[in-house]
């Protein structure tokens, strides 16, 4: 039997060529129909259920920012598409903008983690000679808010060199059942493969709040599954991972979660110095006249955090901008400095607003 003639699968008779293109071109005709209808099913799939569209730009998104940390070759990782979903929330130390330099009045605070995070970091050699000379598993800022918790995060990430997976609540929730036990794992296989790496999670409050039997039966098994597997790497004595948290509710988060943050700083309202250092750091960039005094301007602050104080000279130049434009001037001409009338101004503006807030109280006692 010549194997180069097409027969009939039932007959066993050979077939003519006008019926071999017509074979071909129903094959044909049958691949095609089923390529569209498949696009056609994907595209109701994405109306049906957005998150697959937004699965897929976040790891495409994932697959850049690895690249830009340093891993060309993505694939050697061999991340899941969990994974890839957590990688789209990573912020790669070079983007960081915040240094020690742009954080004021916190000087203690910088101090004692340059001690006890950055030095482990850069200075691993140590480990071979004392097991103790280890990053600590967890860090909790707590403190009002506006303070500078989330600043020190990222400027710790930026100094340390680490991969800083920025953790939101909203991630790690999913509406299938699950879903949400694994990305929460991914989050500590990821940082794992990234190693070293800074876990943050600010509102820490909001997702490891205090367990109760009130508690979903998915967001318990969350919360299980975080905390067994943060327990893995206060274990492994290699692991270069640390778990940073900010909170201004620090009451509120589970004991069994500030066991394992044996680190717990309190970033407080500022002090007048301190505010005379935040002051000299945000007005820094801008012109001054001579009449502004930072220490007087400072004194009558007293209850302003850092990010009001940043608010408030934000509004005195503003200040000066009005009246700019209220005089109709040429818009080359320079822009007059900013004067101690416009902070006085400023400052009351903002004191009105912060009338009706009452204060904050941290019953939390620094370990």
């Amino acid at each position: 039997m010549n194997p180069f003639i097409i027969r009939d699968f039932e007959t066993g008779e050979p077939l003519s060529k006008q019926q071999v293109v017509l074979f071909v071109v129903r094959f044909t005709a049958s691949a095609a129909a089923a390529y569209f209808l498949y696009k056609y099913v994907d595209k109701l799939l994405a109306i049906v259920d957005p998150t697959k569209k937004q699965k897929k730009i976040a790891e495409e998104k994932a697959q850049n920012l690895l690249k830009r940390l340093g891993k060309k070759d993505v694939k050697d990782l061999h991340l899941t598409e969990y994974e890839l979903n957590i990688a789209s929330q990573l912020i790669i130390p070079s983007d960081i903008y915040v240094s020690w330099q742009h954080i004021g009045g916190l000087t203690a605070i910088i101090e004692q983690i340059k001690e006890t995070v950055i030095l482990p970091f850069h200075r691993r050699d140590i480990f071979k000679q004392c097991k103790l000379f280890l990053p600590p598993k967890g860090i909790l800022l707590y403190g009002p808010p506006g303070c500078g918790k989330t600043m020190i995060a990222k400027a710790t990430a930026k100094e340390a060199g680490c991969a800083f997976i920025n953790i939101e609540v909203q991630q790690l929730t999913d509406k299938w059942y699950g879903e949400s036990q694994k990305l929460a794992a991914a989050v500590f296989s990821l940082a794992r493969k990234l190693q070293p790496s800074i876990i943050f999670i600010d509102e820490i409050d909001v997702f490891l709040q205090m367990r109760s039997d009130r508690d979903h039966e998915v967001t318990a098994m969350m919360k299980a599954t975080f905390m067994s597997l943060w327990d893995g790497i206060v274990s492994d004595n290699n692991s270069q991972i640390m778990v940073m948290g900010a909170t201004n509710r620090p009451q509120q988060i589970d004991q069994a979660i500030l066991r394992r943050m044996p680190i717990r700083l309190n970033v407080p309202m500022p002090d007048s110095q301190q505010r005379v250092n935040i002051l000299a750091i945000v007005l820094g960039v801008e012109q001054l006249k001579d009449d502004v005094d930072l220490t007087e301007l400072a004194e009558s602050l007293s209850g302003f955090s850092g990010s009001d104080i940043r608010e408030m000279c934000r509004h005195a130049s503003v200040a000066r901008v009005h009246e700019f434009i209220k005089e109709q001037r040429d818009s080359s001409s320079p822009l007059r400095p900013i004067s101690m009338e416009d902070l006085v101004g400023a400052s009351k503006v903002m004191q009105q607003s912060k009338s009706s807030e009452a204060p904050y109280l941290f019953p939390l006692n620094q370990r």
